[in-house]
């Protein structure tokens, strides 16, 4: 295993995590690697720390403005390219990884040419037993990408190599030709979903998504957006649910799509109930934005 692969870390006011995933990182097997850190336009001192503390061992770069997280990944991934990475591994900065966990993802995506993605278990840093994922699929007839086995023990599930439909960008090996071939991320979701958009692309151009429960990282849930369902992760989740909707809203016939919308709303209104119950009018606030912004922007 001698392919060069650039590891790309998005940072945004996270520059602890982003040293503790780098001396996660600097810790593993595979010998031809590089990291790229991408500070995606930080408004505490990120940058300057990290500069202080990375800059000398990896490359730090600006991404130039905070275009969310599929702008700041496509910052590091061009880098990449320019540098003559063979593949390219996307992984959250609020993150940390087994010592083998780089070689089992390589294997996985060399074992066919029509392999364009690897990715592995992702179990929760704050108790490493338990699944965060374990492999994910889109689900088309409500139209978002779901993990396999989240919240389940470590134990009560199959380890076992697989092909899936759904990777979550907290990690994902790419082929560089596959994203030379198709594009990188794209970048109108600003955040959340662009990774289900991207894994519905590479799909639909005859790559296929490879699952290898052997790699292992332990992911900081929420660290980057605060709770598990913040005000902020509402909004944006809302506003890209339906925008992916009607970009792939082919892949179903009508009376499907139809169905998908009626369920989306009426699932809304649940959420919207729930919500008061509990006193959360931020987040009341937070999902009318996310449709708001759907409906200007459509």
């Amino acid at each position: 295993m001698n392919k060069k692969v650039s590891i790309i870390l998005l940072n945004y006011n996270g520059y602890n995590d982003t040293i503790e995933a780098v001396e996660s990182l600097e810790k593993i097997k595979y010998n031809n690697y590089e990291i790229i850190i991408v500070d995606n336009e930080s408004t505490n001192d990120s940058y300057e720390i990290l500069k202080s503390k990375l800059n000398k061992k990896h490359t730090l770069i600006k991404s130039g403005k905070n275009g969310g997280f599929a702008y700041g990944n496509n910052v590091g991934i061009k880098h990449a390219l320019e540098g003559g990475a063979e593949y390219i591994l996307l992984i959250n900065n609020d993150t940390e990884v087994e010592p083998e966990f780089l070689n089992y993802l390589v294997e996985s995506l060399e074992e066919d040419e029509k392999v364009g993605l690897s990715t592995g278990l992702i179990l929760n840093y704050y108790n490493k037993e338990k699944v965060w994922y374990a492999g994910g699929e889109i689900n088309w007839d409500k139209f978002y990408g779901y993990h396999i086995d989240e919240g389940k023990n470590i134990k009560h599930i199959i380890m076992k190599e697989k092909f899936i439909t759904f990777a979550t960008g907290c990690l994902m090996l790419i082929k560089s030709s596959v994203l030379k071939e198709i594009g990188f991320l794209p970048e109108e979701y600003f955040m959340y979903y662009e990774d289900v958009d991207f894994c519905a692309k590479l799909q639909k151009s005859g790559y296929s998504i490879r699952y290898n429960p052997k790699s292992i990282i332990y992911h900081k849930i929420s660290a980057a957006s605060g709770e598990e369902e913040s005000p902020f992760a509402v909004e944006w989740n809302t506003r890209n649910r339906l925008r992916f909707m009607k970009k792939y809203k082919s892949k179903v016939s009508k009376t499907k799509y139809y169905k998908s919308l009626i369920y989306f709303y009426v699932t809304r209104i649940i959420k919207i109930i729930n919500y008061l119950l509990k006193r959360r009018r931020d987040k009341i606030r937070a999902l009318i934005k996310g449709l708001s912004k759907n409906a200007l922007e459509n």
